[in-house]
């Protein structure tokens, strides 16, 4: 199929319905505005209390079908998403919306809503891959009073090629941390212990925080730890990272703290206070790294 040929029949689209006769899962509560309202840090008087009004942002929440979908989605919109996957836009994400607001929400509305296709843009390149903007509006009706409308616009696109994964950043190497790197070469995790006053600590320093003395020597941490806390990346800058992964802040055994990636276990799995093991893997001929295994309970 031509691009002119293409573009002509999602340009149909167009107008065309995307859900008809909606309605919201819930009736506006309060107990989804406190959710949303602490999720937010919002602490607007105007959203407790008897009089209470719902958060115009929230608009969408009251519509949402939740992890089943919209069962009242149109042929329509299935048959412009068939197109776009033929077409090799298989890949989806949400780029924005837009909403507008007529009159607040309040405890007990009870929501109903149509969507229509408004547009398909035409081909776009884009740093994920080259595809097309699909963007639908939503009328939202209570007692069919419009409310508000709420506009959704997704990129549907064939990924772009990746160039050649890059390698990791090096780490940087002085006198005051080589023997800490060496170590790692040997697969031994090594930490500093002051000759005078028997500290521990990591990272590796040329002196001592808790006494000042310069003098030290190592000891090699067992390997055993726990998760003191951790952050999953999706979105780091370096194209040598494959997001989403975890990375924690592990408290050893023998009391010191390390940064390290989390393995071994799903990412979303990783919790404050979870077992790990230290290992080390290789990524490449140059660069092996301390990592931690989750240890299953």
């Amino acid at each position: 199929m031509g691009e002119d040929e293409l573009h002509a029949r999602l340009k149909a689209y167009e107008g065309r319905p995307a859900a008809v006769g909606g309605t919201g899962r819930d009736p506006v509560n309060a107990p989804m505005i406190r959710h949303w309202c602490e999720a937010m840090g919002d602490r607007n008087p105007s959203y407790t209390g008897p009089d209470a009004i719902a958060p115009p942002t929230m608009l969408q929440a009251w519509i949402m079908g939740g992890l089943g979908g919209h069962p009242g989605r149109s042929r329509a919109y299935e048959e412009l998403l068939a197109l776009l996957d033929e077409a090799g836009c298989a890949s989806v994400v949400a780029t924005d919306c837009e909403q507008e607001y007529l009159r607040p929400l309040r405890p007990g509305d009870e929501v109903s809503f149509d969507t229509v296709i408004e547009s398909v843009s035409g081909r776009k390149t884009t740093r994920l891959g080259t595809g097309h903007f699909v963007t639908t509006r939503t009328d939202v009706r209570v007692g069919g009073e419009l409310v508000g409308t709420h506009r959704f616009r997704v990129l549907k696109y064939a990924p772009a090629r990746r160039p050649p994964k890059e390698r990791r950043p090096r780490p940087v190497v002085n006198r005051d941390n080589a023997g800490f790197w060496e170590g790692v070469g040997r697969h031994r995790l090594l930490v500093q212990r002051c000759a005078a006053c028997a500290a521990l600590r990591f990272p590796w320093l040329p002196g001592c925080p808790t006494c000042g003395s310069p003098e030290w020597d190592t000891v090699e941490a067992s390997g055993e730890g726990t998760v003191f806390s951790y952050v999953v990346m999706h979105h780091p800058p370096f194209p040598a990272f494959d997001p989403p992964y975890a990375v924690a802040l592990v408290e050893l055994a023998e009391g010191v703290r390390v940064v390290a990636d989390v393995v071994g276990v799903p990412y979303d799995e990783v919790r404050v206070g979870m077992p790990v093991r230290l290992g080390f893997r290789r990524y490449d001929e140059e660069l092996v790294l301390p990592v931690f295994e989750g240890v299953a309970g």
